[in-house]
């Protein structure tokens, strides 16, 4: 037998896995498994106090961020809520699921056998259940839970705010209201409630338990005391080169719907609006981490908080909402605090994808591998945030047929419409993080097409590149 030297990482990974399994061992027949709580945020961009956002009030996350590890740069395989979320549940590709719209089933081409991961977690012998949106809406079925609930007064909330234009706005489509109700008595209110329940009801058994938080996404609705939080007057809109469209794909500044605003001062109240349903969330979201704190359950329950895609905000001359290839839509929050794990309460720089984070949690759980799984397992930068890393993030999006492609690696950004055929992108984030100069048909800039180029292939077939990431 071949000896093998035990490098630092090895070291490091059995010290992890030690103390993870340590606190439950004592005076029990067998481990006691890790539980699992997922958070999730529909259309929450990476506007949060932890990320560095100046404004923005979000304790809670936060708090999880000081005791879990922070990824700077995580990126969604689509900018939109299903073909997102079924490439997370289900560890696969947009290319894999052919999901790449919000009317498609998330089973259309995968069929039956493919285990989403709560049903995974089911089929090791852990009760499940969500609350909340955890896939698209109308698809909730299509994943199976021990416990499936939507959030109380969702539909009727969603009927009773109606078209909420902005006042003195031109057709404006995105709409705000600030409300008199208690926090409880908003759809997001009763599901943090209902999840610490179930929290409570199944803290002596292994459980996967998910919370999906609807805001901020639109329409933007919250108690009036988060909107008192901010002062429109002090929203920062973005300063932008007025010819930044000039070397932009036609393809790159479509969108799903027209612009709806374009008054300054209403941009401004529409940020402020999206804020305080930040703001909003994170108070629901301190609700359930002040019950994991209270049941004794942080030190053996993981906790996965994420941003199923970003959310424009009038970048780029006027994108709004979601659907780009842009840092704007590809880049969203995830934060994983692991018991025992040596890099919480630190943020790793690398470059990850929300597909990594089935894989992650079935390693940090010590199940079996999942079959079909294409995302790289997170754990090594969980004990080590700054560990080698070799895998770029991949993100998609269809328009008409035509398929765009965005490879992010720690300092660049290439994207491709067609194969390049209708147009093509590069931005260097270390000189330019808000995209604004388009390098890709700058012949200095050959050599790092080419790579780019190269590596987008290989992620597109699922192949682990040959090389690490350009950077």
């Amino acid at each position: 037998m071949t000896a093998r030297l035990v490098g630092r990482h090895d070291i490091a990974w059995l010290v992890l896995m030690s103390a993870m399994i340590a606190p439950w061992q004592a005076g029990a027949a067998e481990p006691q498994r890790l539980n699992v709580l997922l958070i999730a945020a529909d259309d929450l961009n990476h506007d949060l106090g932890c990320y560095g956002h100046p404004l923005i009030q979000s304790p809670n996350i936060d708090r999880l961020a000081a005791r879990g590890v922070r990824f700077e740069r995580a990126y969604c395989q689509y900018a939109l809520c299903n073909p997102s979320r079924t490439s997370l549940l289900s560890g696969r590709r947009p290319e894999t699921t052919n999901v790449m719209d919000n009317g498609t089933a998330p089973r259309t081409f995968l069929g039956p056998n493919v285990a989403f991961l709560p049903e995974y977690f089911g089929q090791q012998g852990y009760f499940t259940a969500r609350v909340g949106k955890i896939a698209h809406v109308p698809f909730e079925d299509a994943v199976r839970w021990n416990v499936a609930e939507n959030a109380k007064g969702f539909g009727r909330n969603a009927a009773r705010q109606g078209p909420l234009h902005l006042e003195g706005s031109d057709g404006a489509r995105v709409g705000w209201l600030a409300t008199d109700n208690r926090d409880e008595d908003e759809p997001d209110g009763h599901t943090a409630r209902r999840i610490v329940e179930l929290l409570e009801q199944n803290a002596d058994k292994p459980f996967f338990i998910a919370a999906g938080f609807h805001k901020p996404h639109e329409p933007l609705v919250a108690p009036k005391k988060y909107f008192a939080l901010y002062d429109p007057a002090r929203v920062m809109l973005p300063e932008e080169p007025a010819d930044d469209r000039q070397d932009i794909p036609p393809l790159s500044l479509r969108r799903n719907r027209p612009d709806p605003v374009t008054n300054p001062d209403e941009q401004r109240r529409l940020m402020a609006a999206y804020y305080a349903t930040i703001s909003f969330m994170d108070a629901q979201f301190g609700v359930v981490l002040d019950a994991l704190d209270r049941l004794h359950l942080s030190d053996r329950t993981i906790v996965v908080f994420f941003g199923d895609h970003g959310w424009h905000l009038g970048e780029h001359l006027g994108l709004w909402r979601k659907t780009s290839l842009f840092e704007e839509a590809a880049h969203a929050p995830l934060i994983i605090a692991a018991p025992g794990a040596q890099a919480n309460g630190k943020a790793s720089p690398r470059t990850v994808e929300f597909l990594s984070i089935y894989p992650t949690l079935v390693e940090l759980c010590g199940l079996p591998p999942a079959e079909g799984l294409q995302g790289t397992s997170l754990v090594p930068l969980l004990h080590d945030a700054t560990a080698r890393w070799k895998q770029p993030a991949v993100t998609v999006l269809r328009w008409n047929g035509v398929l765009g492609k965005s490879v992010r690696t720690q300092r660049w950004r290439y994207s491709e419409w067609d194969r390049g055929n209708q147009g093509s992108e590069l931005y260097d984030h270390r000189a330019d993080p808000r995209e604004y100069k388009n390098l890709a048909h700058d012949p200095q800039y050959a050599p790092v097409v080419e790579r780019m180029k190269k590596l987008l292939a290989q992620e597109s077939k699922g192949l682990a590149p040959a090389a690490a990431a350009a950077r």
